[in-house]
């Protein structure tokens, strides 16, 4: 009887895994869920979306049918390979349910039939109560708080059963408050429907806390003893002078990756003070072209064009070390990086063979690039096989900085703000535009002559554009 119940179960119901994403990504976070139980879902119908180390993804389920369980809450980092939804894919034909991934070895009860209402049997278990409920009711002991189940989660790498019922915000918002620590749920919605504004979010987040949150090891008590205490997942205030946020996602991904390559390849960087003026006139004149209508024409885009003809000319300085081989691997293909801020953090997505595309397509790259970016669409195909990047500190009104090599690659070009100063110009002082370069590069392949070289190059063409055609 059990064996037919099991088999039934298997037939019926179908578990869909968190899948690596990325190259090698041990785990990822649910941001948000776009489905509930009880929804009907499509083959290739996206259900979630996920931040790994790398970028934010969108997950699409392989095939059809009815959501039945979410094993995970908002929130919540689960590891590449752990069940995180599972989907009836025969509703109707039964009232078997899928056993839940972390449920805990518990003393098993007389084998019960399955009953005839609508309540379903976990074979072995007794009775799922809480398994079909679209609601959780207050006071009970099923109604764990979702800020409890997220603590629980990042403690462990999984998480405990999915909140029933969630409160209605847009992702912006949702984000606004996962990073000010304010739980949705003790928010007073003045938005129209019910859904929760940012400003309803600013103003849950004026009031200091009076109690700091319970500690970890305690959270489970005292979720059972007062269900209704929201415990922030994400971000811990301690008072009024300290916030402690949880590194990961992104960011841990930034900070071991920089912190591998400052301590793996000594950097050395050069700079270089360049006239621009002749470049932002031709991009002035770009602008006009009718054959640049309709893509994004900048100082960024000539620099990258600039850099692309130095690496033609320089080729050597587009290699990678291989420290297990210990050999240097010369790139005959150019991945160009450009760093981009996001709300989520640095990520550097870069374009793929760069050095073959023309000005126009370089152009409608660089702005694909950007946009993806600023909508955290970026995919880790994206952002990996990059050879060389290009990092714009300009856009903040800094001068120059020491910018730390990308993993994996030989050299990344900073580029300050491109600012009116005296400079001489054939024998007189004028106002002129001019800005300050840097190039950081791997000195275990890349000799002080080389990089020289190369930035030299950068300059040459930036003051005089014209050698964009003489030189490439």
């Amino acid at each position: 009887m059990t064996t037919m119940t099991d088999t039934s179960n298997a037939a019926r119901f179908r578990e869909f895994k968190m899948p690596d994403v990325g190259e090698g990504l041990t785990e990822a976070e649910i941001l948000k869920w776009y489905v509930q139980p009880g929804d009907t879902v499509t083959d290739g119908q996206v259900v979630c979306e996920v931040e790994t180390a790398k970028a934010a993804v969108e997950l699409p389920i392989p095939f059809d049918g009815v959501v039945h369980e979410l094993r995970f809450p908002e929130g919540t980092t689960v590891d590449v390979g752990q069940v995180i939804i599972a989907v009836d894919v025969a509703p109707g034909s039964g009232d078997a349910a899928p056993a839940a991934a972390p449920a805990p070895v518990a003393q098993p009860e007389p084998e019960p039939e399955a009953p005839k209402g609508r309540q379903p049997v976990l074979v072995g278990y007794g009775v799922a109560e809480s398994s079909t409920k679209r609601r959780a009711r207050k006071g009970t002991v099923a109604s764990v708080p979702a800020a409890a189940a997220a603590i629980q989660g990042e403690m462990n790498g999984h998480g405990a059963v999915v909140p029933e019922s969630r409160p209605l915000a847009k992702p912006p918002v949702r984000k606004l408050a996962k990073d000010l620590g304010i739980d949705l749920a003790t928010v007073v919605p003045t938005g129209e429907g019910g859904i929760i504004t940012r400003e309803d979010v600013h103003a849950a987040a004026k009031p200091v806390p009076a109690q700091a949150p319970a500690p970890i090891a305690a959270a489970p008590v005292a979720a059972e003893a007062a269900p209704e205490a929201p415990a922030p997942a994400v971000v811990t205030t301690v008072g009024a002078r300290e916030t402690r946020i949880p590194v990961k996602g992104v960011r841990k991904a930034i900070a071991q990756a920089m912190v591998g390559s400052a301590f793996t390849a000594p950097h050395v960087t050069e700079f270089v003070t360049v006239d621009v003026t002749r470049t932002m006139k031709l991009v002035a004149e770009l602008k006009e072209d009718k054959d640049m209508a309709g893509v994004r024409v900048n100082p960024l885009l000539i620099i990258a064009k600039a850099l692309l003809v130095a690496i033609k000319r320089n080729p050597e300085v587009n290699a990678a070390w291989d420290e297990a081989n210990q050999e240097i691997v010369q790139k005959h293909y150019v991945n160009l990086g450009i760093a981009a801020a996001t709300p989520r953090g640095l990520i550097v997505p870069n374009i793929k063979d760069a050095h073959e595309q023309t000005l126009p397509q370089l152009a409608a790259s660089l702005g694909e690039l950007v946009s993806t970016a600023r909508e955290g669409k970026t995919s880790p195909a994206a952002m990996a096989g990059g050879t060389v990047t290009i990092t714009n500190v300009g856009v903040f009104g800094v001068d120059t900085g020491t910018p730390i090599l990308n993993p994996g690659e030989s050299a990344i070009l900073a580029v300050g703000a491109i600012k009116l100063q005296p400079w001489v110009h054939k024998g007189k002082v004028k106002p002129r535009q001019v800005t300050t370069l840097a190039l950081s590069f791997d000195h275990r392949l890349v000799d002080g002559e080389l990089g020289s070289k190369v930035l030299a190059d950068v300059a040459a063409i930036l003051e005089q554009p014209k050698r964009l055609i003489t030189w490439a």
